[in-house]
């Protein structure tokens, strides 16, 4: 119990520490050029601690429950040494991992609402969790036949870029959106051991070669899968009366007391976390036809995950949506653009500098790559690139411009500069593309986004608000390509100079 206690601390440190860096950017712009304290600041910085909170028993259910039965499980596949099955595993750990991701849950229940019911939340949040189930599947595969990534990369963004141009434009920024959003301090991690790993265990394979490049993967399926989705919803008018008036009968059928909505909710967490639980019972007894090693740790772990959910939403709600919303209305009225996009710029580069997910794979690229790679330059330049990135989305979204000539140039750009860099930097760089986006800085950045286009005269906030996340995912690729390809041309230089 000590050790749990223990634990738990350390998880709720972890993520007060995650929510340090946006503190701090935002009493800085309050502090030092608004100078004054918020409208219902309390209630933003309870919401802050709730959300930390949530977070920490979330994480420390996961290591009660589904990561040691998890690790299990893929160790007694790996052994068995079948394709199939490992194709399956992936699949299914990729789908039950996405589709309870509080960042997603967060986006699709923000899309759902502008969109007023004509996009549905559970809808979306299943095609974005069984495209990476099918990226998870296709990603072991890639890695025991030892293709090469690039080729994959290459025809899937250019997948994308084709599907972008039919795409409704009420659909674009929340498809690459919600691509971004699929990699967090959970998913990275596990995702990115597993190629690792798979590719140390195979003969032949490089891991920092073969063994990165599933994370990449699972940020690009999700934004083909969901504009093609946009492409059907978009195509009946008719279904805009019908999604407002399923929104309006779910607001009348509203629990109107508090202990009975609370558990309601606690009950709409259960189902975001039952098919993590199917998963693991189904293989566990089903395929291994083994019992679980202490069932009662394990229910007491899902039980923490489930309450960790519902307190990160409730969190949300009261703290992270509202600082972005509000930060973009005082700094609007401030009327001077540069400040907003100074804000951008510094919640990007904080933000990312303090994500977890990145250290981790920033670490695990330094341990493979032998010498090649810094871990901290590899952070300082995502940092930069999603810095970039977010200031770049907010200037699209103030100036009114089309989403789709920035992805599609953004993604043209990644693929010319895909064909340049040095093979070893491919599958890493874009990885790092899906790792800048936490449960933390997703909800913060996405309200940013709606912030604006709601204050923004002739903006559409389904249309405009969404898009940043893909922003902050295209140029962490571009600017770590960038620098393997500038090292590499000096190397080269010195090389014949000497």
């Amino acid at each position: 119990m000590a050790e749990q206690l223990r634990d738990f601390a350390h998880a709720l440190l972890h993520a007060l520490r995650n929510l340090l860096p946006i503190i701090v950017v935002v009493v800085a712009f309050q502090a030092l050029l608004l100078r004054e304290w918020p409208e219902g600041g309390l209630s933003m910085a309870a919401g802050l601690l709730i959300v930390a909170l949530g977070v920490a028993l979330f994480l420390q259910g996961l290591e009660l429950s589904i990561f040691p039965v998890g690790k299990r499980l893929a160790n007694q596949f790996a052994r068995r040494g079948s394709m199939p099955i490992l194709m399956l595993f992936g699949f299914a750990i990729g789908f039950s991992a996405v589709v309870a991701e509080p960042a997603l849950i967060a986006v699709a229940e923000q899309a759902s609402r502008i969109s007023e019911g004509r996009i549905d939340a559970l809808t979306l949040r299943l095609i974005v969790a069984t495209s990476v189930g099918m990226v998870m599947a296709l990603g072991v595969f890639r890695v025991i036949l030892g293709h090469p990534l690039h080729w994959y990369m290459i025809v899937g963004y250019v997948l994308v870029v084709l599907v972008t141009f039919f795409a409704p434009e009420e659909i674009v920024g929340l498809a690459y959106d919600s691509g971004g959003v699929t990699t967090n301090i959970v998913t990275v991690p596990l995702i990115a051991a597993l190629g690792i790993g798979l590719a140390a265990s195979i003969r032949g394979r490089n891991p920092l070669i073969d063994g990165f490049g599933l994370v990449a993967l699972a940020v690009m399926v999700p934004m083909i899968s969901v504009q093609l989705y946009g492409i059907l919803v978009y195509g009946d008018p008719g279904e805009v009366t019908a999604g407002a008036e399923l929104v309006a009968a779910q607001h009348d059928t509203a629990p109107s007391s508090g202990l009975l909505a609370l558990v309601f909710d606690l009950f709409g967490m259960l189902r975001d976390v039952l098919p993590i639980l199917l998963v693991i019972l189904f293989f566990q007894y089903a395929v291994l036809r083994r019992s679980l090693a202490d069932p009662l740790r394990v229910g007491i772990g899902f039980g923490l995950v489930i309450v960790g959910l519902y307190a990160f939403v409730v969190g949300l709600k009261l703290g992270l949506f509202p600082i972005g919303q509000r930060m973009a209305e005082q700094l609007i009225a401030f009327d001077d653009w540069l400040w907003v996009y100074l804000f951008a710029f510094c919640i990007g580069f904080a933000t990312t500098m303090a994500e977890p997910a990145l250290i981790a794979v920033g670490q695990q690229a330094e341990e493979a790559a032998a010498g090649k790679i810094q871990g901290n330059a590899i952070r300082l330049l995502v940092a930069v690139g999603v810095a970039i990135g977010i200031t770049l989305g907010v200037h699209r979204i103030i100036s009114g411009d089309s989403i789709h000539h920035y992805i599609i140039g953004g993604y043209l750009l990644v693929i010319l500069l895909t064909v340049l860099a040095p093979r070893y930097i491919v599958a890493l760089a874009f990885d790092l593309g899906g790792v800048t986006t936490s449960e933390v800085t997703v909800p913060l950045v996405t309200a940013l986004g709606i912030g604006l286009a709601s204050q923004i005269e002739g903006r559409n906030v389904l249309i405009d608000g969404f898009g940043l996340i893909a922003f902050a995912s295209i140029f962490p690729i571009v600017t770590v390509m960038s620098y393997a390809i500038l090292m590499e041309r000096v190397a080269k230089y010195r090389g014949k100079t000497t």
